[in-house]
């Protein structure tokens, strides 16, 4: 017998999904922090476009947290660890390590210096990786297993509770106390993170760690060993290729997006209320809209439609280039670009969870999605050089084009694998 709504929305007012739900609210208040926060501030101070570009490359922590999770897994905090756990001991200090890195940002000058501005921001964005990396496996050791769906829906909606908060919330701060205000509001709210930690948050009895293998063992059993069962796999490498090319429009505009909208002259509370509030909005319903779509038409198909309408929005900033600072013009833009990408990270999500070995499911995954989002930072960083060198009007038809590669791929995948019964064919 199906839920009542009352019935559906009340499993999710427990104490352990609410749990989750804080301390996703704490793992996406860094991210915006570091993209598009940090780079409305640089383009305010009139830091050259090709250096915002550049600034994307701060953000390779997050595609390489793989590398020292291990480390994260196994090891124990002297002291603390006894007396809050091993989870929440990890979590506390990256929190607090969070605040000092969010503060140390607020103290810099990108006008004068913004290379330390970048190495403020690359601690920052190390920090935010190593949380995600601990509150992930205390999501998982918390949920029961009849919860773990909930679990994920909680976490994400935190995310993005948090990133609107450092996205719409720092823009509002800044408005009224200026950047250096907005960036210390932001560490004190991540302070009062760190009381979830120690109050709400409760120890979880897991058993003991074995003693780490030799960094050998480790890299043929966590590396080797999943690429390797994954190489066995009929076009493999165009897999791969595909999952690197995805979303790179997407990624271009994303770097650019902020500095575009202060030379258009919209104000950071037109950013704040029309991208970043009603933004998260559009995403969100765009992320419901995906699951939906996918259930009913396959994963392939929705990536190439949604590939090739979101390749289509970014021509609506092309004409916003045009028309200047046109609120009502960029609410649509935002609608159309904010539900096609929430349709599309649906859809891919599913994707690479389809291409997963059970046996690898999660070195797999996170490889995967490493390997994707490394592309995605490596592309971004010339941003700043290609609108010096084309303008915005230019910027923006590159950046659509740019899907057509990953489109191309994505088809011939569809068309050698569609008989076959691997998770790429599914259609």
């Amino acid at each position: 017998m199906g839920l009542t709504t009352p019935q559906a929305l009340k499993q999710y007012c427990t104490l352990p999904l609410l749990t989750i739900l804080l301390l996703g609210f704490s793992s996406g208040l860094p991210l915006a922090l570091t993209v598009g926060t940090l780079s409305y501030w640089l383009a305010e101070v009139h830091v050259n476009k090709a250096a915002i570009g550049l600034f994307a490359i701060i953000g390779l922590p997050y595609t390489l947290k793989f590398l020292w999770s291990p480390l994260m897994d196994n090891l124990s905090i002297p002291v603390l660890s006894r007396l809050l756990g091993r989870r929440r001991s990890w979590i506390l200090v990256t929190q607090l390590l969070l605040v000092a890195a969010i503060t140390l940002l607020a103290f810099t000058e990108p006008q004068i210096n913004p290379f330390l501005t970048a190495l403020a921001a690359l601690f920052l964005v190390f920090m935010s990786a190593s949380q995600d990396i601990v509150i992930d496996a205390y999501r998982i050791e918390l949920a029961t297993p009849e919860t773990q769906g909930q679990a994920a829906a909680m976490i994400q909606l935190g995310y993005r509770l948090g990133m609107l908060v450092s996205g719409a919330g720092a823009l509002y701060m800044a408005t009224w106390l200026g950047w250096w205000g907005a960036y210390m509001s932001m560490g004190c709210i991540m302070g009062l993170c760190t009381l979830i930690t120690l109050f709400v948050c409760k120890d979880i009895v897991v058993d003991t760690p074995q003693e780490s293998p030799s960094l050998k063992a480790w890299l043929i059993t966590a590396v080797v060993n999943p690429f390797a069962e994954f190489t066995e796999r009929s076009y493999w490498w165009l897999i791969l290729i595909f999952i690197m090319l995805f979303a790179l429009a997407d990624a271009l505009l994303g770097r650019m997006a902020n500095p575009f909208f202060y030379d258009m002259g919209f104000s950071k509370i037109q950013v704040a209320n029309i991208v970043k509030v009603y933004g998260t909005l559009a995403t969100i319903l765009g992320t419901f809209i995906g699951g939906a779509l996918v259930r009913k038409y396959g994963t392939l198909r929705i990536l190439f439609v949604v590939g090739f309408l979101h390749a289509l929005t970014n021509l609506l900033y092309m004409a916003q280039s045009y028309m200047g600072p046109d609120t009502t013009f960029l609410a649509f833009s935002i609608t159309a670009e904010n539900i096609t990408g929430g349709i599309g990270a649906a859809a891919f999500v599913a994707y690479l969870s389809g291409l997963c070995n059970l046996h690898y499911t999660a070195t797999q995954y996170a490889l995967l999605s490493s390997l994707a989002s490394l592309a995605r930072t490596c592309i971004a960083s010339p941003a700043g050089f290609i609108v010096n060198a084309l303008g915005w009007g230019g910027f923006f038809i590159f950046s659509a084009l740019l899907a057509l590669p990953g489109l191309g791929v994505l088809w011939i995948l569809n068309k050698k694998l569609k008989a076959t019964s691997l998770p790429a064919a599914v259609t």
